[in-house]
């Protein structure tokens, strides 16, 4: 795979020095990244990947393979065992590792750190500085200063949001430089203009009644955005706006400015943003399908008893009556006056006959196959396949596509309104009803079962699409041609392959079906930047290749204004870069390849007062502070911002706790998901007897996301009642039960770090070997743990018991039966107290009504207190 003259431009300088490389998407950051592996794949270096999936480490080794690079970079997961890894590490190479083994490897010096010869970072614009990726960049930065490390991103949006958010990214990553490649650099467009795609754009016009629909919903989606914006201070006025709206991202926009006060919004606010995710499906299915699919939608919404009741007031607007008039008059003959029809002297309105307005891309799709088919019946074979590549949006346009191939246009609009009619619950004759093609496939029987979505789906689905950025990328499929993939069709003369542009769980997938059909025409049905770049690439690196692109577009519609609105915020994003790169100052000491870690000098000094301003300056010398962590721990931020304060890390596997600070301090750390989860199944419980046993000073820790809203109760007062479903009754009760227990709440990491380092002020160090021979389930030598534990908590209740004699009873009575078969005489011996004896068989044997009746007389012969005696109101 020889790289392009930019790409080779690009390469020498992610080479040369240490830096952060952000590309335009499309242009190869792929090809770039997979062009380091090969030159990093000897046995005399080593060489660590960070941030990348599975499905990513699946299709580097399948270029490097197809490439012939030998050794193959390693692939190390939680499969493989501590001594395994070991070993893997000093044979050299590439290594794939995930962030969690690698974060214990090295604070466990299982990874022979100064032997590495760097780390490439992919997917950089994900580093932030309490991630675990940056974890082990300043755990590398810390023991190795003469390692590389080159990240690289395509990605250059997610780098000019905040303040001086790039300068941050940078000193996270340790790296001093940072190079720019947009789509507008002179020498990409230079290379690429060398070989130039030959491009057809196809206009099309929306028809009459798609237009109106379309202005109607931009009116209404205006109308809810002004709304909001009157509702509630907590939206930023410049983000949210009628133009954002139309893109893929609005809804996660929406999402991170309100997740903070979420709980303190009113109803009305809430319905606002549920709305407008109502409006934007809307606005997709008006370009995207059928006439009969956007009318189910509309029908669905305006029939919905609940949606009506709740919607805030934008279904009584004169937009929305147009929007369903003119959605219906797509699937109806439109009647200027209503037909009658006479018979026996009564009126009877005539039932409206079906329209089933075509889609205008699916003609046009036709005529550019037939095109392709006449252009190629006589032209040379020689010349290699003719390869028709047609991508649209996601999985579900590309399996309608197929059946309007097959079947043609009729067939499908005449199944879909047979099912919508069905769902309205009309009752047609047989006659009434269309009826499918004679010819009714297999196929098409299939789809006819699979078609049929619900409003709540169509919504859970376009929040899936929304945020198949923020899935983990550690939770992708691993294969990439698996039941849940996109959907792949292939319809023969000429042979055309339909693949998703969006949706598909193996996100090189369509990078492997440019590689393997090498189509010579390719049909956008609907436009994706990146791949027009991709695409822009693909024709350069095969000169003398002809590739013809055909766009397929609706002329004035919202299609149109989200594509060029997509280049515009790429544009401005590089330019903004370009700005600040230009003026931003970079430390000298911000690569950590000095002899001090900049990133933990200043907390150093701070954590352990080696200054004093009174004292002239130095007052002793600074200690090693350490914190012992579970491993299973490492999932979570907090390591690495303690790690930050100057606090030294200590992995190791705890059976009781999370986090052990001191000798006495313990510590259970709850998510508030984990938290109700724990209460609910009495995991909790058990972990709090077991920290209450072997640890003096047992914490709760309850750390919530400052991000999201927060609230166990709501904005109601507290309930009087207890209730064992209620979690502040959970924790009112578990409380109670353990007195030495100290519950923390904490509104991020960040202030769990802090407050760490203040519970280990002036404390003794932990010892991981102590706390590793703590274990729930084993028997020591501790009185508390040779018998039950519930029993022991029942004495120690009952008066006369204490700390101290509890045990005596313990060791000379069997159980409870045999306390109460007693004599008081007995338990003198046994307790070495005749008063406590005589308190505890009194408790024993006095009947409970003989008590009750003792009380009232005790209180009938009372006296009240005499004047003077009394409680006195102050003057």
């Amino acid at each position: 795979m020889a790289l392009l003259e930019y790409e080779n431009m690009i390469f020498l300088d992610a080479f040369q020095e240490d830096g952060l490389t952000i590309l335009a998407q499309g242009l190869g950051i792929q090809r770039i990244f997979i062009n380091f592996l090969k030159v990093c794949s000897d046995p005399e270096n080593l060489v660590l990947v960070l941030n990348t999936s599975s499905s990513d480490e699946e299709y580097f080794l399948e270029q490097l393979e197809t490439a012939s690079i030998k050794p193959l970079p390693k692939v190390i997961t939680n499969e493989i065992n501590a001594n395994t890894r070991h070993s893997t590490y000093l044979q050299g190479g590439v290594v794939f590792v995930t962030s969690r083994i690698l974060v214990v490897d090295l604070l466990t010096d299982r990874v022979p750190v100064d032997q590495i010869s760097g780390i490439l970072v992919y997917k950089a614009h994900k580093i932030i500085e309490s991630c675990q990726e940056a974890f082990i960049l300043r755990l590398y930065r810390q023991k190795n200063k003469t390692g590389f490390i080159k990240a690289f991103s395509d990605s250059p949006y997610s780098f000019t949001t905040g303040f001086c958010h790039v300068e941050r990214m940078m000193k996270n990553l340790f790296v001093r430089k940072l190079f720019l490649w947009p789509r507008f650099h002179a020498s990409v467009v230079a290379c690429l203009e060398k070989h130039q795609v030959e491009v057809v754009e196809i206009h099309l016009h929306m028809t009459q009644s798609m237009t109106a629909c379309q202005t109607a919903l931009l009116d209404l989606i205006n109308a809810c955005i002004k709304e909001l914006k009157r509702c509630t201070t907590a939206v930023d006025t410049e983000e949210v706006t009628v133009e954002n709206a139309l893109g893929k991202s609005f809804d996660k926009t929406i999402r991170l400015q309100l997740d903070p006060v979420w709980n303190s919004l009113g109803q009305k606010t809430r319905q606002l943003v549920s709305d407008l995710k109502t409006l934007r499906l809307l606005l997709k299915f008006l370009t995207q399908y059928d006439c009969v699919s956007f009318y189910s939608l509309v029908h669905s919404i305006r029939s919905n008893e609940k949606t009506f009741g709740q919607n805030t007031g934008w279904l009584f607007l004169d937009a929305a009556d147009s929007l369903f008039v003119h959605a219906r008059d797509r699937v109806y003959e439109i009647e200027d006056k209503k037909k009658k029809l006479k018979s026996d002297d009564k009126y009877k309105e005539k039932e409206p006959e079906p329209l089933l307005e075509d889609c205008p891309k699916w003609k046009a799709l036709t005529d550019l196959l037939k095109e392709i088919e006449e252009e190629n019946k006589d032209a040379d074979r020689s010349a290699g396949p003719t390869n028709v590549l047609v991508c649209a949006e996601d999985d579900r346009t590309c399996s309608q596509l197929k059946e309007y191939l097959c079947e043609g246009g009729r067939s499908i609009l005449f199944r879909l309104y047979n099912k919508f009619m069905a769902l309205k619950g009309a009752q047609q004759t047989d006659q009434e009803r269309f009826k499918f093609p004679k010819k009714k496939t297999a196929y098409a029987k299939e789809k006819a079962e699979s078609d049929e979505l619900t409003l709540t789906q169509m919504m859970v689905n376009m929040e899936r699409e929304n945020d198949g950025d923020l899935k983990p990328d550690n939770e992708a499929d691993s294969t990439p041609h698996s039941s849940q993939d996109a959907y792949y069709g292939v319809i023969s003369a000429p042979v055309t392959i339909l693949h998703p542009l969006h949706g598909c769980s193996d996100p090189h997938g369509l990078t492997r079906v440019l590689q393997e059909i090498q189509p010579r025409y390719v049909i956008l049905y609907d436009a994706d930047m990146q791949l027009v770049r991709q695409l822009e690439v693909f024709r350069a690196s095969r000169p003398g290749v002809p590739l013809r692109v055909y766009f397929l577009m609706y002329k004035n519609s919202v299609e149109e204004q989200c594509y060029l609105t997509t280049l515009r915020k790429e544009k401005e994003a590089f330019e903004h870069l370009i700005e600040q790169k230009g003026k931003m100052v970079i430390e000298e000491q911000c690569d950590g390849k000095l002899d001090e870690d900049p990133s933990l000098a200043r907390n150093q000094v701070a954590a352990n007062e080696t200054t004093n301003s009174r004292k002239g300056g130095l007052v002793g010398e600074p200690k090693n502070r350490k914190i012992i962590v579970d491993m299973r721990e490492f999932r979570s931020e907090l390591p690495s911002l303690i790690h930050r304060r100057g606090i030294e890390i200590e992995p190791v596997t705890l059976e009781v706790g999370d986090y052990i600070l001191t000798p006495d301090i313990c510590v259970e750390r709850k998510s508030i998901s984990d938290l109700i989860g724990s209460l609910s199944n009495g995991r909790l419980y058990n972990q709090c007897v077991a920290m209450c046993r072997y640890y003096k000073r047992p914490i709760l820790l309850i750390e919530f996301d400052a991000n999201k809203s927060f609230s166990l109760q709501g904005k109601y007062a507290l309930s009087n009642d207890v209730s064992m479903k209620d979690i502040s009754s959970q924790l009112a009760l578990l409380t109670m039960h353990f007195p030495k227990l100290r519950n923390l709440w904490c509104q991020s990491p960040y202030a769990t770090a802090e407050l760490f380092d203040e519970l280990k002020e002036n404390r003794g160090e932990p010892d991981s070997v102590a706390a590793m021979s703590v274990s729930a389930s084993e028997t020591t030598d501790d009185i508390s743990d040779r018998y039950s534990h519930g029993p022991q908590d029942f004495l120690l209740k009952m008066p006369g018991v204490n700390s101290k004699n509890f045990k005596y009873i313990m060791n000379k009575v069997k159980d409870l039966a045999e306390l109460v078969s007693l004599s008081e005489e007995k338990l003198t011996e046994i307790m070495g107290s005749c008063n406590h004896a005589n308190r505890l068989y009194e408790f024993l044997h006095t009947n409970v009504d003989e008590a009750e009746k003792a009380s009232a007389e005790l209180k009938k012969n009372e006296k009240p207190f005499k004047k003077g005696y009394g409680f006195k109101k102050r003057k």
